[in-house]
């Protein structure tokens, strides 16, 4: 017999033999290959990549690697483990994405505890398909137990096991290492800032990416355990003196005296505002509002992971919120020069006022912290009518209506509503003679549910509005409504798009309904009009700052009335001027008036790498707890 083909036989054979004596890992291998890039696929089924299949085998010849130390049950054990704990991850993500477009981090694992007050938006992002990425755990082990009676299995030498272990573990270590170059070559703070973790994962697949958030975390909380460099210090604050310049000073002091009444709406979106479903308004108490008011209508949200909280964090603050999870919850104990607490030092009474459990958002620890003097929570409220989560708007405006009348003037009162909560599918109110909305074809879909729920929402909106119009409380007082986040998650976007006839699904188009209403009204429905100025949610705190004459030197936000080259940043790290849109998961530019791509210039790299800095130092501040080193010094 030829040489060659002995030798072919021989490694035919070797091959055959560890193939037979490893079938359990080799098992595991392709299914979480095939699990991780079905993942891939369902996050980002535009932009997928193909090349993400390398790095994902890496991370699978990491794990797989050790199962070669190990024989019989004990290897058993460790596959189940691993393929356990990587396929709830999987199940979580898409769940995750569903809802915030977002990978979920090891900050938002610790504060799951949160989402128990959600369960049922939770519950309702669940789909069917998911429990495929289960199925086969439950037939692996009497699979692999048949196949180990059936055939007869040679266990290698510990020798042999050890020699593989190190062959395998050094292929993945040097293909992940590979991979992690090249992003840190073409995103140089990506892997650090993880400031888009959708792109980051698109690079180097689902399994790094947890490694890597797990990792960085962990050396984050290390790393602010130690004292920021004095110089680093120095760089936030002096970018902190220079963003707060301003070109005119419109409107300053216009406030003064006056109350501030601040509404947040939960899921209010911009594209609700003047528009119609079968001949009749959705919002027709707010639309009615938005003539009598200065209307912003290229208002942006800006919340990462703490949602609802991050809106009150931003709109409060003017600071991001946090890398991951929400700052309401991370931040509960540094120091803020929060709207509170200035308006409080000029003698107002502020108080916050929301109809749900007082520790939801870390709420009750984070209201003083921002130094509000009083917090109205769900034990201060009369549940006498549940609507979705909890108290109804409509009981919950009538009564907060009632405890304003009574609060000392001037005062600050910040109202959180709730009904118009995801999945929107409780609204009640109409059989008791509120005119209801036809929507149509969207019947019993999260569009139509929605629909049908901001328009309860803005009936007692509109009650609550007229109550304080009637009893004179508004002409000794600046009105602010706001909508806080997205209402309809990317997977149902195609059901906006409809409604809106938009011809047009790519990146940009979905940004452009990232949109909320913000609503400026004066006393006398003075300075009314549509203002045009792209701003976003971190802008309303220096703007209310120079109406009201309060301190601004902690705000990475701009007032929106007298700062002129505006930039709009989002925690992912995508951008707006109003010009061009930067969309950070796929590093793309668009010009806005025209729609289509364009090429990066200097500049336009220059704008990514100041929004970039800007989270960055953002981080660095509430991270150090630098106003507190700033303010006691």
């Amino acid at each position: 017999m030829p040489i060659k083909k002995i030798y072919n036989n021989t490694v035919a054979r070797k091959i055959s033999e560890f193939v037979k004596s490893n079938i359990d890992v080799v098992v595991f291998f392709v299914i979480l290959c095939v699990k991780l890039v079905s993942y891939g696929k369902s996050i980002s089924p535009e932009y997928f990549d193909p090349s993400v299949i390398i790095p994902i085998i890496a991370s699978l010849l990491l794990l797989c690697s050790f199962a070669f130390l190990l024989k019989n049950k004990a290897r058993i054990r460790y596959l189940l483990i691993v393929d356990t704990l990587i396929s709830a991850f999987i199940i979580a993500d898409l769940v995750y994405f569903r809802y915030y477009k977002d990978i979920i981090t090891v900050s938002v694992i610790r504060d799951a505890k949160l989402l128990m007050g959600v369960k049922d938006a939770v519950i309702g992002l669940i789909k069917v398909n998911d429990f495929i990425y289960i199925l086969d755990i439950v037939i692996f082990i009497p699979v692999l137990k048949i196949y180990y009676k059936k055939v007869n299995v040679r266990v290698q030498s510990i020798i042999a096991r050890i020699i593989t272990f190190i062959m395998i573990f050094a292929v993945g270590t040097v293909v992940d290492a590979k991979t992690f170059k090249r992003v840190s070559v073409e995103q140089p703070t990506l892997l650090t800032a993880m400031s888009n973790r959708i792109y980051l994962t698109k690079m180097i697949g689902n399994l790094n990416f947890h490694i890597v958030d797990a990792f960085n975390f962990t050396s984050t909380k290390i790393k602010n355990s130690k004292k920021l460099p004095e110089s680093e210090e120095k760089k936030v604050k002096s970018y902190l003196e220079n963003n707060t310049s301003k070109t005119n000073s419109q409107f300053t002091g216009i406030g003064k005296g006056k109350n501030l009444i601040m509404i947040q709406v939960e899921a209010l979106q911009g594209f609700t505002i003047n528009q119609k479903i079968n001949g009749k308004e959705i919002t027709p108490n707010l639309n009615k509002w938005v003539n009598k008011s200065m209307y912003f209508d290229n208002y942006f949200y800006q919340v990462a992971g703490g949602n609802t909280s991050d809106a009150e964090f931003m709109s409060l603050n003017s600071l991001y919120p946090a890398q991951s999870g929400a700052a309401y919850y991370t931040y509960g104990g540094n120091t803020l020069n929060a709207l509170p607490k200035e308006l409080g030092e000029k003698g107002y009474y502020t108080a916050a006022l929301h109809g749900y459990t007082e520790g939801f958002w870390n709420r009750n620890v984070m209201y003083k912290t921002e130094d509000f003097n009083d917090f109205f929570g769900q034990s201060k409220y009369n549940h006498d009518e549940n609507v979705g989560l909890g108290l109804s708007d409509k009981s919950f405006l009538n009564q907060s209506f009632d405890k304003l009348q009574k609060f000392k003037q001037p005062y600050f009162s910040f109202l959180i509503t709730l009904s118009s909560h995801y999945p929107f599918n409780d609204v009640k109110g109409y059989e008791n003679g509120m005119d209801t909305l036809d929507v149509g074809s969207y019947k019993d879909t999260l569009f139509g549910d929605y629909l049908e729920g901001i328009h309860y929402t803005d009936k007692q909106l509109g009650d609550f509005l007229d109550k304080l119009e009637s009893s004179g409380i508004a002409n000794n007082s600046i009105i602010v409504i706001y909508g806080d986040h997205f209402a309809i998650p990317k997977q149902n976007i195609n059901d906006l798009y409809k409604f809106e006839g938009s011809t047009s699904t790519d990146d940009l188009a979905w940004y452009q309904y990232q949109k909320v209403p913000l609503l400026i009204h004066f006393p006398k429905d003075a300075n009314k009009g549509q203002n045009h100025t792209y701003a976003g949610q971190m802008d309303l705190y220096p703007t209310i700052a120079n109406m009201f004459n309060l301190k601004n030197n902690y705000m990475f936000g701009k007032d929106i009335f007298n700062v002129a080259n505006r930039k709009v940043t989002f925690r992912n790290g995508s951008f707006t001027d109003g010009k061009v849109f930067y969309v950070s998961w796929t590093n793309t530019y668009y010009d806005i008036k025209t729609g289509s791509k364009i090429s990066e210039t200097p500049e336009l790299k220059n704008m990514k790498d100041s929004s970039s800095r800007e989270l960055e130092y953002s981080d660095e501040l509430l991270n150090h707890n630098l106003i507190k080193a700033w303010t006691t010094k």
